[in-house]
């Protein structure tokens, strides 16, 4: 009989100590945590990028890495005055099936909005690193339609997946991508050549190029509500590539040529009068000279006639 008390004590000491955490361990899973939600305060997007998986369970549905920095960006452009801070003493830390399921409260502000939420992450050791798995907030969350979470801009905002544009646009020699947050239009409006940009949209009319690259700064557009994106390679010889951003309107389209890495426009758009100039392509209206200089080519209205013009411009 004793020794079946021994067994049974045995047997319940092995099945509780499973979900036990060593000391050092636990300490860099909190560690860990807290990094991750100092980045989000300092609203570091691209800095999260090492803290994910390949592919995310992000609040009840799978993502890929790439997909949830890209939510991560709209979450800090609609509210950059956006903050979380952890509870300290609000954090439990299981473990279970070589995971740690990290339970915390945050106590969150943006907009005027102060609340506390109590989040979750998943978390597996992989390489020697920690990485999230999962990611959400309690089922049971009051507000969980609130808008800085997925699903409000899943519904709400135009998320353009699978429309990542790759290219060096920072000059580290490293491949990253860019992509373009347009506006949100209005239900059922027509995009008619007497409606203005202004008219079709809801709130502002501006679309917003996304970098993935640390230290790059997003570069808005107005009166653009459909666009496309352009690698323009190395025009200046900093070592970074070039970004393009077509402007598409019913009778006009205008290519913007920005320095990704000072935001600025390298030339005044680019306008072509599509309703008179039609199908041309990009190498049409634009193309590399020599050394810092392109060739841009135009429509210009004269004597009452629509023309092409083109002319050299000279790059610092």
């Amino acid at each position: 009989m004793k020794l079946v008390s021994l067994f049974a004590c045995l047997f319940l000491f092995l099945c509780s100590s499973c979900n036990e955490i060593d000391p050092k361990g636990e300490k860099e899973v909190r560690a860990f945590v807290q990094q991750w939600n100092e980045n989000h305060t300092q609203l570091k997007a691209p800095f999260l990028k090492p803290n994910y998986m390949d592919v995310v369970n992000y609040y009840g549905t799978d993502h890929t890495k790439e997909e949830v920095l890209q939510d991560k960006l709209l979450l800090f452009q609609q509210f950059p005055d956006y903050t979380q801070q952890l509870d300290t003493n609000q954090v439990r830390i299981t473990k279970e099936a070589g995971n740690y399921l990290v339970v915390f409260t945050n106590q969150v502000q943006y907009n005027g909005v102060d609340a506390a939420y109590e989040w979750y992450v998943s978390l597996v050791l992989k390489n020697g690193g920690y990485k999230i798995v999962s990611e959400g907030i309690a089922e049971d969350a009051k507000h969980k339609d609130a808008p800085i979470f997925p699903d409000y801009r899943e519904t709400t905002m135009v998320i353009p997946r699978n429309r990542q544009l790759f290219g060096d646009f920072n000059g580290d020699a490293l491949s990253d991508y860019a992509f373009v947050t347009s506006p949100e239009l209005v239900a059922g409006t027509q995009k008619s050549k007497q409606a203005t940009a202004k008219a079709l949209c809801k709130g502002g009319c501006s679309s917003i190029i996304n970098f993935s690259a640390p230290g790059l700064q997003s570069i808005t557009i107005e009166d653009a509500y459909q666009s496309q994106l352009e690698n323009l390679k190395d025009l200046n010889g900093d070592g970074a590539d070039e970004i393009g951003f077509w402007n598409i309107q019913p009778t006009t389209k205008s290519l913007y040529v920005f320095d990704a890495t000072t935001s600025k426009l390298l030339t005044p758009p680019i306008v072509i009068n599509t309703a008179v100039h039609k199908n041309l392509n990009l190498i049409d209206v634009f193309k590399k000279s020599g050394a810092n200089k392109i060739t841009v080519t135009r429509s210009v209205e004269r004597d009452g006639k629509w023309v092409l013009v083109s002319e050299i411009v000279g790059l610092e």
